[in-house]
């Protein structure tokens, strides 16, 4: 049975981590399987880990490798995590795209940034549409989440039907975009569910999820309470938030401001693209200057802490012409991801410095997550009723705790991390083999392997300094002059109380003086050499090892 045709599911992003979607289907024989891509997606860099990088891709060499075999890339919605990549690796797997209309106006404009043809993405509309990918037929599901026009896939194989999610909610009332449609999920399931491959990323949450329309009171009365001015910030992509806050700013009788290139470029694709109807009027920055302050309200981005986001430049003082002052209200109508904690704790404080009342979500009164809780998963279970369950998007322990939820319903489950490749052909998951996976960091305008070498020596001469040393050798390979050096990141005297470049200086002429002409001649044993004596004495005057580089020139 070795070369019998085989259903495989192999994710390249998105499974043992949050961010970075990118998941692989195919059919056909081992090694010669046409395949799809769901998602292609990003995620973001921090200091600590990843100084100077401006995204972090999954590692698609993989695919790149067999993109002649790559018939389809299909986005399941606008979030950076899932549509992030798409310009960036178009080039190199050149397979149409296919997404809705509000994802295809994001995808088309991100391909057009990165000089990529945009007709190369194709807008199809909802289920009972199919399109035609080699031997798969698939259709986009409407889903509530927290962007407009949000898809899960229905993916018709040869060996049955998989429903891959998405990123999805269950909410009958989701004040933009498409309710959960639970008859119309029971029926695409009448004919029987191969594999779920299902979202994960609240599986832990114990209680059922809350609908995005239940906050509307709750934000126009902390708005219609405040006085001076109100600031919200929240995701720009979650429209649907956007439009309840302005419904209340309008309700409490403030003029709307938007803030923020994000959001003024997410509300209007969503005008554009026909999924927002009926926006309240907005006014511009300039406007906003002249109206009282109780008479305001900003909805502002830098819902995470980003530095040059709006939020995160109010908190620093003047933005746009626009301040705020004692008594002034800034709600944060978003939850914090993890790792933002620290930016969005300095933007709280320098607001909280000011005399700003500062609301966050701890009340859980003025945000709602877009991601399905785990009893509305176990829903989700019972109504599709799959042979197999494959959770995805989400952390291992999100993976595992998924799996242990669907066993615990009799459903087989497996979970796959990144580079995991399962067969889904017979009635159990099986892995199959496992692929190389990791990262790609963009940096700058170029892509880097997480294991160049690039960052990691970035983190380095952050953290230990560097020295430049510099020596002449003359046409006899005799040192001319004495050698000098030059610091960076590094104090500039230490234990002796001289300064630590003379120090470094003299320690290299005697290296230099005592030196034999074999040792004199050798470029590689001179420099390492010298890059010891530079260390020790760094090690011995400041504590430091830095990083260190001789720069030998020699007259000819």
């Amino acid at each position: 049975m070795s070369g019998a045709e085989r259903l495989i599911y192999l994710p390249l992003g998105g499974a043992g981590e949050v961010g970075m979607n990118a998941y692989v289907y195919g059919w056909g024989k081992p090694g010669k399987e046409r395949l799809i891509l769901v998602d292609l997606g990003v995620t973001f860099p921090d200091m600590e880990t990843t100084p100077g990088v401006d995204l972090i891709f999954p590692d698609m060499s993989w695919l790149i490798e067999r993109a002649v075999r790559l018939e389809a890339i299909l986005i399941t919605h606008g979030h950076e995590d899932h549509i992030g990549g798409i310009g960036h690796f178009w080039r190199d797997l050149r397979a149409p795209v296919y997404c809705r209309r509000f994802t295809g106006h994001l995808a088309q404009r991100k391909m057009e940034e990165r000089g990529n043809d945009p007709e190369q993405v194709h807008v199809v509309e909802a289920f009972p549409e199919t399109i035609e990918a080699g031997p798969f037929q698939i259709s986009f599901l409407p889903v509530s989440h927290s962007i407009p026009e949000s898809s899960a896939l229905v993916i018709d194989t040869p060996v049955g039907r998989i429903v891959h999610t998405g990123d999805f909610k269950l909410d009958g009332a989701p004040v933009v975009g498409e309710p959960f449609d639970a008859e119309l999920w029971h029926d695409i399931a009448a004919d029987g569910i191969k594999a779920l491959v299902c979202d994960s990323t609240n599986v832990h949450v114990e209680n059922p999820g809350r609908s995005e329309s239940t906050l509307t009171n709750n934000i126009r009365d902390l708005v219609l309470q405040s006085s001076g001015m109100f600031v919200a910030t929240t995701f720009a992509s979650n429209v649907a938030r956007v439009k309840t806050l302005a419904e209340a700013g309008r309700e409490a009788g403030r003029s709307v401001c938007l803030m923020g290139r994000a959001m003024l470029r997410m509300v209007q694709a969503s005008v554009e693209t026909g999924v927002l109807t009926d926006f309240p009027p907005v006014i511009s920055h300039e406007e906003a200057e002249d109206i009282p302050r109780e008479n305001l309200m900003l909805i502002v981005t830098g819902s995470q802490g980003e530095r040059r986001a709006a939020t995160a430049q109010l908190s620093r003082g003047k933005y746009l012409g626009l301040e705020l002052a004692e008594g002034d209200t800034f709600l944060f109508s978003s939850k914090t991801i993890p790792g933002n904690e620290r930016g969005v704790l300095r933007n709280v404080n320098a607001f909280s410095e000011m005399g700003v009342n500062v609301v966050d979500d701890s009340s859980s009164l003025y945000h709602v997550s877009g991601h399905a809780n785990r009893p509305d998963l176990e829903a989700v279970h019972e109504l599709m009723r799959p042979q197999m369950l494959i959770p995805m998007h989400g952390e291992h322990r999100m993976l595992r705790r998924h799996a242990e939820a669907g066993e615990a319903k009799g459903i087989t489950s497996k979970v796959a991390t990144n580079g995991t490749m399962l067969d889904l052909t017979g009635e159990y998951p099986v892995v199959c083999e496992h692929v190389e996976t990791g990262r790609v960091y963009l940096d700058g305008a170029q892509k880097v392997g997480a294991l160049d070498g690039v960052v990691r020596d970035r983190i380095r001469m952050a953290l230990n300094g560097h020295v430049m040393l510099n020596v002449i050798l003359d046409e006899e390979d005799e040192p001319l002059g004495e050698p000098w050096a030059e610091t960076m990141g590094l104090v500039e005297t230490g234990r002796s109380n001289a300064p630590l470049v003379e120090l470094v200086e003299a320690e290299a002429a005697q290296f230099l003086a005592r030196a034999n002409d074999k040792l004199l001649t050798d470029d590689e044993k001179l420099e390492s050499g010298l890059r010891r004596v530079v260390r020790q004495v760094s090690v011995e005057e400041i504590g430091k090892k830095p990083e260190v580089t001789v720069v030998i020139s020699r007259l000819a």
